[in-house]
């Protein structure tokens, strides 16, 4: 077809000896080769790999990312090479004048089925100068096909611009849920219940405690996708009397550090509602099939130490060790743990037939719960990352509403107090694990502005709660509510 693939090192979705044949030794000659974990190998179509690729993906601007970007920006490599080599060309041959006939074909040509948004293609043009700036740095290609220019930013400083950024990027309104919104979509769009609140009869979902399950442990801790997507068992904190519990993320599956995040009781319940039900009803099947006895690459869990060390043993038989902080997201689906009914997956969500859930998948889950919601006409709709934002806003507000009770300020004392209240960004900063507080003020700001946030922080009568968040919602459209 005359079309690159893309693999990874390391995956263990297919044994080796099915990738590639006679070659059950495919990860040992990885490690040879010094290949990192879960690196992409593109191959082209005549069935090579080029080792200039390979080291730029080992080590360069490319191996520091995030292993989220990295899954997101190989793909896009692929797509690029194969559109150059339906050219006759290979991938260090890409010009300037390729890649505006790339960027025609993927926002405009009327015959390609799939055409993007602004925002997609701002991600593929960082991903492509992030390679080509890698290659002609190493002397691989001459030039590369992404052209820049300096502009000069508010701060008085520059920076580099691609010819081709988009200038259409659309910044979706809607960013946030109010609770009364979040249960509405969570009860109809996972639970399967009606909008009137009684059981929908046609509904045959099997998982909605287990969505659900996933959906309250997101909005009530603001977890990302990847963060609470591959948590482990042995990371979900026991329950207690608190109102609110404390757990890690992992560094390797969090975006830059690991950091602590906070769940509510009610929240926590729910997980471990499905976790002895549902979970152990799938586990149960898996064993009973086996499925789990000849899973390639398999780690199987001795112990875990009080202070995060992972003992294991692993397919072959050899004693290994790391610590949850190092664990990536791929690690965490090799893990098994030993009961007394046999084996069972580390990995607290699991698919249907028992197996690990790959966090990837939840985007589909949402985007069903969301067409299900608008099918019965309702308004109501949310991604992931907008629980996470949903989380942030109510903890923003809330704190400051409890600062203001604490220290007994007037709207007037309260201005003259920034950097007590300075203390409120660094505390949601830390539970969302941004980098630094600008980001937090900079993206949770927005509902806030231009509000008269002195009656509305410093109301007695009405403390925050879910019709302060409506306030909001009917002041500024930019967050979710119904009526």
């Amino acid at each position: 077809m005359g079309e690159w693939s893309l693999f990874w090192t390391g995956d263990t979705s297919t044994p080796a000896a099915e990738v590639v044949s006679g070659w059950r030794d495919l990860r040992e000659r990885e490690a040879a080769l010094r290949f990192r974990d879960r690196q992409p190998i593109l191959v082209s179509p005549e069935g090579r790999v080029d080792p200039r690729l390979s080291k730029i993906f080992r080590r360069s601007t490319f191996s520091a990312k995030a292993e989220g970007t990295q899954e997101t920006y190989a793909p896009i490599y692929r797509l690029f090479f194969t559109f150059l080599w339906q050219r006759g060309l290979n991938w260090d041959q890409a010009t300037p004048e390729d890649l505006e006939d790339w960027e025609d074909w993927r926002r405009r040509a009327a015959a390609n089925p799939k055409r993007i948004e602004g925002a997609t293609w701002g991600k593929e043009l960082a991903a492509l100068n992030l390679l080509y700036k890698a290659a002609r740095g190493q002397g691989y290609v001459r030039e590369n096909p992404v052209l820049t220019h300096t502009v000069r930013t508010q701060d008085g400083g520059t920076a580099e611009v691609a010819e081709l950024a988009p200038s259409d990027v659309v910044h979706a309104d809607v960013k946030w849920l109010t609770p009364r919104a979040y249960r509405l979509w969570r009860n109809v769009g996972l639970g399967g219940l009606l909008p009137s609140g009684l059981e929908d009869e046609g509904w045959r979902g099997r998982l909605g405690g287990r969505d659900c399950a996933f959906a309250d442990l997101t909005y009530s801790s603001g977890m990302r996708r990847r963060e609470a997507g591959t948590i482990l068992t042995c990371e979900i904190p026991e329950l207690g009397r608190q109102n609110y519990y404390s757990g890690k993320v992992g560094q390797q599956v969090a975006k830059r550090a690991g950091h602590t995040f906070y769940a509510s009781h009610a929240a926590l319940q729910r997980v471990w509602g499905y976790r002895l039900s549902i979970r152990a009803e799938a586990v149960r099947a898996g064993q009973a099939r086996g499925a789990y006895d000849e899973v390639p690459g398999r780690r199987i869990v001795r112990s875990v130490t009080r202070r995060g060390r992972v003992l294991w043993t692993e397919w072959d038989g050899r004693l290994g060790e790391g610590s949850l902080d190092t664990l990536t997201a791929a690690d965490r689906l090799r893990l098994y743990i030993r009961t007394e009914d046999g084996l069972e997956p580390a990995m607290l969500w699991l698919a249907e037939n028992g197996m690990p859930f790959s966090y990837r998948s939840w985007t589909k889950v949402f985007e069903r719960a969301s067409a299900r919601c608008e099918a019965l006409g309702l308004g109501v709709f949310a991604t992931p990352h907008m629980l996470r934002h949903s989380m942030a806003l109510r903890v923003l507000v809330a704190l400051h509403n409890a600062l203001d009770r604490r220290l007994g300020l007037t709207p007037a004392d309260r201005r003259h107090y920034e950097d007590v209240y300075g203390q409120v960004w660094s505390m949601v900063k830390d539970m969302l694990g941004h980098k630094n507080e600008q980001v937090t003020r900079d993206i949770y700001l927005e509902p806030l502005r231009g509000l008269q946030l002195d009656s509305l922080l410093n109301d007695e009568d009405n403390p925050v709660d879910a019709e302060k968040l409506a306030e909001l919602s009917a002041r500024t459209g930019l967050i979710l509510d119904v009526a």
